[in-house]
């Protein structure tokens, strides 16, 4: 079979007919994405307005982890949309997943969608449960253990080290 001409029973069966490596691609996208937009939501609301939500719901030295969740979000997620450093990026990453999954996300079950009602203004949803904290750390797990895959920082430096 020609690699031009794919059959239904090739895309039908995983893995797809693509190179390998390029299932890094879609999930540092998301998930870079998503931390840094996390962490940038924070920093555009003020710093000081997440600390005030860590200081009410308990956690202890809510301005100095405050910042420091930020700081884990937007360079995090940076590095990981570049594809730089992820299995080193991946701890705090990580750490930052498990404290929000078992202080705010946790008391509201699994799923992260609960839709509670429709009408005129849309849909209105309940709290999320801790569905998306895990699927955020199995995303950075497979990164870890897979590789960043091709266009990403890590992939030129394994290469330059090949040589």
């Amino acid at each position: 079979m020609s690699k031009n001409s794919w059959t239904l029973w090739d895309i039908a069966i995983s893995p797809l007919p693509v190179p390998a490596s390029w299932y890094a691609i879609p999930l540092r996208v998301v998930v870079g994405f998503g931390f840094f937009e996390h962490g940038y939501a924070k920093l555009a609301r003020g710093w000081e307005h997440f600390a005030g939500i860590l200081h009410a719901i308990g956690i202890p030295f809510a301005d100095l982890l405050a910042l420091a969740t930020i700081l884990i979000e937007v360079v995090g997620g940076i590095l990981v949309f570049a594809g730089a450093f992820i299995p080193l990026a991946a701890v705090p990453m990580i750490i930052v997943l498990l404290v929000a999954t078992f202080t705010v996300h946790i008391q509201y079950g699994f799923s992260s969608i609960k839709l509670q009602s429709f009408g005129t203004a849309g849909a209105h949803f309940g709290q999320p449960g801790y569905e998306t904290d895990l699927l955020y750390i199995a995303a950075i797990i497979a990164l870890c253990m897979g590789g960043a895959g091709p266009l990403s920082f890590d992939g030129y430096v394994n290469r330059r080290r090949a040589r």
